[in-house]
């Protein structure tokens, strides 16, 4: 698996990295990146042999795993065919995208708008949403991600918005349910459940529901924590958006294509919403693409009148033969179902057991090949194992513990005092317990900073005080 490489392959990669790639999200002085030479299936590798089972899909978007031969050979397939072609027009491949997709959308979203990725799939949801009510006025969460686009931004709800947080973007920010740290006082998901939409109807109460146009949500945030929301509260914000004539956007850029063991998220709750963006999974981020899928109101608005956006590369031919693959290949593999089953069998029981086992682990939470382990230094208490948005030496117990994954060869995804096992769709029984045993075996890191590994640790320092003064 692993190419002939040699050490001025590295070294040759490694220099022009530090010279002129400018990375996201970092400090370019602070950061190191690891230099790939190659993947295939659950595994990438880098250029000294050393081999990482990837349980973070990336940045959660190869669902089908790493150069699967079917999309692979699309691709190839597509370049030689028709490598290019302008938006305008209408292209085979495009249009089977758009089919497959919409076959698969809930309800009547069968229109598909393309975009390069997720944030301007939410960037263009918000317009129309906009345009379609005569509204300026979006709310989404906190604890939320949506892109680092301008509106796209400014919807997030975690830190990453901040430096470009204008305070006059028209986004108002409301809590979601999140039990586990509940900011309603809830002990059961039926109360968490009931108090996050009476929160949500008394922010659009004052807000001015005519001045509204959409609710933003992940159908399951991703990035933020992987909270499932309970039952009934999707349904709760469907009502409440009929009530007031707001749309409802489900963003599934993260949680779409059987990341959840279903097409879409939104399909385990049976809501329908108005618009969707999608991203990622489509076609595993083997060519940028993303999306809106209409539905059949939102898309008559246009019909007439002129839809003021656009990207040169939407719907861009390689990108769409990708996602005719990749999305042809989940269906004959069962990709979907067997997501579904990870959750089900493998990775909801192995990492309950692992909780059992660690101090560290507060909660376990997620479904499909979509999981969330909460890290804490008390589990009565909750505290986080690091603090809100921590960084630095702040941060020391969760970089130990990745450091601790990386070290054994499994590559995690870790945020704030989470880590997410998410790794492709397509990852083996055996895979997935290879994976699990890692993680076990890492934690014993984290436990290492809770209180319950802090006591031992006195504990054990006083004995041995005792022993000696005995000799």
């Amino acid at each position: 698996m692993t190419p002939h490489v040699t050490p001025h392959t590295l070294a040759a990669v490694k220099d022009a990295d530090r010279k002129h790639v400018f990375h996201s999200w970092s400090a370019q002085a602070l950061i190191d990146p690891l230099a790939v030479a190659g993947a295939e299936g659950s595994y990438f590798w880098d250029y000294e042999g050393n081999r990482f089972l990837d349980f973070s899909s990336q940045l959660v978007n190869t669902n089908i795993g790493h150069q699967h031969p079917k999309v692979v050979a699309a691709i190839q397939e597509q370049a030689a065919r028709l490598c290019t072609l302008a938006p305008g027009f209408a292209v085979d491949v495009r249009s089977e995208a758009a089919r497959l997709i919409a076959e698969r959308t809930p309800g009547d979203l069968d229109k598909i708008f393309f975009t390069n990725g997720g944030a301007e799939a939410v960037e263009n949801a918000v317009r129309m949403a906009r345009l379609h009510t005569g509204r300026q006025k979006v709310l989404s969460t906190y604890r939320s991600y949506h892109g680092a686009t301008a509106a796209a931004i400014n919807l997030t709800g975690d830190p990453r918005r901040w430096p470009s947080d204008t305070a006059a973007a028209g986004v108002v920010h409301f809590w979601g349910p999140y039990l586990y740290r509940s900011a309603f006082h809830a002990a059961t998901e039926a109360e968490e459940c009931e108090r996050a939409l009476t929160h949500l109807a008394d922010t659009l109460t004052f807000e001015g529901p005519q001045t509204i146009a959409a609710v933003v949500l992940e159908s399951v945030p991703g990035t933020a924590g992987i909270m499932t929301p309970p039952p009934g509260y999707l349904a709760g914000v469907r009502e409440l958006c009929d009530r007031h004539g707001i749309l409802l956007v489900l963003d599934e850029v993260m949680a779409g294509f059987g990341r959840t063991g279903a097409w879409f998220a939104a399909d385990h709750w049976g809501v329908v919403p108005d618009l969707i963006t999608f991203a990622k999974g489509v076609n595993s981020g083997y060519v940028p693409l993303g999306g809106v899928a209409l539905s059949a109101a939102v898309a008559e608005t246009f019909a007439t009148r002129p839809y003021p956006g656009g990207l040169t590369y939407s719907g861009h031919p390689l990108a769409c033969a990708a996602a005719v693959a990749t999305i042809t290949a989940m269906e004959e593999e069962g990709v979907v179902e067997h997501a579904a089953h990870l959750g089900e069998h493998v990775l909801g029981p192995g990492l309950a057991e692992i909780a059992e086992r660690h101090p560290s682990v507060g909660e376990v939470r997620g479904l499909g090949a979509f999981w969330a382990l909460e890290l804490v230094r008390d589990k009565e208490t909750r505290e986080p194992l690091v603090p809100y948005n921590a960084s630095g030496s702040a941060n020391a117990p969760m970089a130990e513990f990745a450091a601790a994954c990386k070290a054994s060869g499994l590559w995690p995804f870790v945020n704030m005092n989470r880590t997410h096992v998410v790794p492709p769709c397509t990852i083996t029984e055996a895979e997935a317990k290879e994976g699990l045993a890692l993680l076990d075996e890492a934690l014993t890191v984290a436990d290492r900073h809770t209180t319950a590994g802090q006591a031992g640790k006195t504990a054990a320092n006083g004995d041995g005080r005792r022993a000696k003064a005995s000799a």
